[in-house]
C-alpha cells in the first residue's frame, strides 16, 4: 500500500497569464515544511502527496472493513498572503478490501522503534499488516484498533474527554493477543512519546494504564484522558499486537508491571509455529483540541467567576493618572489651608500689638482734687 495519497486539482486559481505560484498544505499545518509544498509559475494541474501517517492525515476503519484516509488541505494562491482566492477541500482515500491494506512487506522488528528513530523511517504505510514476511500456512486473524468516546469512534475531542483504545483480532479459537510497545506521536516527527513498553506494562499510569484484556483473550482495552502535542492537534496512536497460542497457557497471562520491577512473560519475537506472523503493527489517530478552543455552548464549560454587579473596570494607566491627580489636588488643598492659617495669625498679631490713643491709663488734673 501506498504511503501517499495523491491529489490532482485541475481548477487553482491563478493570475492572468495561466500560472499558479502559491502553496497546498494541510489546514493549521503552513508553516511545516515536510506537509508544504510551494508551486512556482507552475502551469496545468496541481499534484500533491499527502502523506497517510503524518500530516494530520487520520485513518479510520469502517464497518464494512474498509480503512479510509480523510484529511483537509489548503489551496494558497500566493506564496505569503492568504486571500479571497484561498480555498479548502476536504479529501478521502478509501481501500476497497481489506487485503490491500494488510499484505505483509518487509519484516521490522518491534524493538527497534525508539523515540531516536525517524520518522521516515518509522513510517510504515500498512494499517494492521503482518511484520513477518514467510508465507503464511494458517488464516491470520484480523486485527483492529479504534479509539471512542461516549461509546462512539472518537475523531474530534478536547483535552481531558475520557477516551478508550479498543484493539481487538477477529473472532476464532487459535490465537490470543498481548499489546505492547504503545507510542503516541505528532505526525510531524517532532515529538513521540512511549505509553506501553515491550512486555505491555504503562511507562506512565497518569497518561495511561495498563491493558484490560477479556477472557477469550480477543480484545483488550484501555482507557485514559485525551492529550496532545503543544504544536498540534493531529494524535497518532500505535501499538504492536503479538499473537500468541490459546493453548499455551504463558497466553492466558498479563504482565506483572510493579514500578521499576517489571515481570517478563516468556515470550519471543520468533513466529509461533511454522510460518505464523508473531507480530502485528495497528495504529489509530484522531484530533484533540484544547480546551479554550472548544464552543462556549459546550456542555461541560469552565464556570466562569461571577461579576460583581455595577463593578466599574478601570485600566492600571487611568488608575494611575487619576491617583496623581488627586494627589495633586490634595496636595494644593493642604498649601492653601496653610496659608490661609498663616494670613489670619499674621492678622490677629497685627492688631494686638498696634497702639491707640485710648490704651494706657488716663489722668485729667482738671477734674482732679485733692482733700
Amino acid at each position: 500500500m501506498s504511503g501517499f495519497m495523491v491529489i490532482t486539482i485541475k481548477d487553482a486559481p491563478s493570475t492572468e497569464d495561466g500560472y499558479f505560484s502559491g502553496m497546498i498544505y494541510p489546514k493549521e499545518l503552513s508553516k511545516n515544511s515536510t506537509c508544504m509544498a510551494e508551486f512556482h509559475n507552475h502551469e496545468g494541474a496541481l499534484k500533491y502527496k499527502l502523506p497517510l501517517r503524518s500530516c494530520s492525515t487520520m485513518p479510520q476503519e469502517t464497518d464494512d472493513g474498509q480503512i479510509e484516509f480523510f484529511n483537509t488541505i489548503v489551496i494558497q494562491p500566493h506564496l505569503k498572503l492568504v486571500t479571497d482566492l484561498t480555498t479548502s477541500y476536504h479529501v478521502r482515500c478509501r481501500y476497497k478490501s481489506r487485503e490491500a491494506a494488510t499484505k505483509g512487506n518487509s519484516p521490522i522488528n518491534p524493538q527497534r522503534y525508539s523515540s531516536d528513530d525517524s520518522n521516515e523511517s518509522r513510517d510504515r504505510s500498512s494499517f494492521g499488516r503482518s511484520l513477518d514476511n514467510s508465507l503464511t500456512t494458517n488464516e491470520m486473524p484480523g486485527c483492529h484498533m479504534k479509539i471512542y468516546s461516549d461509546g462512539k469512534v472518537a475523531d474530534n475531542v478536547k483535552i481531558g474527554d475520557t477516551l478508550e483504545i479498543v484493539v481487538n483480532i477477529d473472532e476464532q479459537n487459535t490465537y490470543g493477543l498481548h499489546v505492547t510497545d504503545c507510542i503516541v506521536r505528532d505526525g510531524l516527527g517532532l515529538g513521540e512519546q512511549k505509553l506501553v513498553n515491550e512486555e505491555g506494562c504503562p511507562m506512565d499510569t497518569e497518561i495511561m494504564g495498563p491493558f484490560k484484556y477479556t477472557n477469550d483473550r480477543t480484545m483488550a482495552k484501555v482507557s485514559f484522558p485525551a492529550h496532545r502535542f503543544p504544536y498540534t492537534s493531529a494524535v497518532y496512536y500505535q501499538c504492536n499486537v503479538k499473537l500468541c497460542a490459546l493453548v499455551d497457557p504463558s497466553c492466558h497471562k498479563e504482565p506483572t508491571c510493579d514500578g521499576k520491577r517489571i515481570q517478563k512473560r516468556a515470550t519471543t519475537d520468533e513466529p509461533l509455529e511454522e510460518g505464523l506472523p508473531a507480530v502485528i503493527e495497528v495504529y489509530s489517530g484522531l484530533y484533540v483540541k484544547e480546551n479554550a478552543e472548544v464552543s462556549e455552548d459546550d456542555d461541560d464549560d469552565v464556570t466562569k467567576e461571577k461579576s460583581i454587579e455595577d463593578a466599574i473596570c478601570v485600566s492600571q494607566r487611568s488608575f494611575a493618572i487619576a491617583i496623581a491627580i488627586a494627589g495633586l489636588v490634595l496636595m494644593l488643598l493642604v498649601v492653601l489651608a496653610a496659608l490661609c492659617i498663616m494670613a489670619r495669625r499674621s492678622r490677629k498679631t497685627h492688631s494686638s500689638s498696634g497702639s491707640s490713643i485710648y490704651s494706657g491709663p488716663y489722668t485729667n488734673t482738671a477734674f482732679s482734687h485733692t482733700s
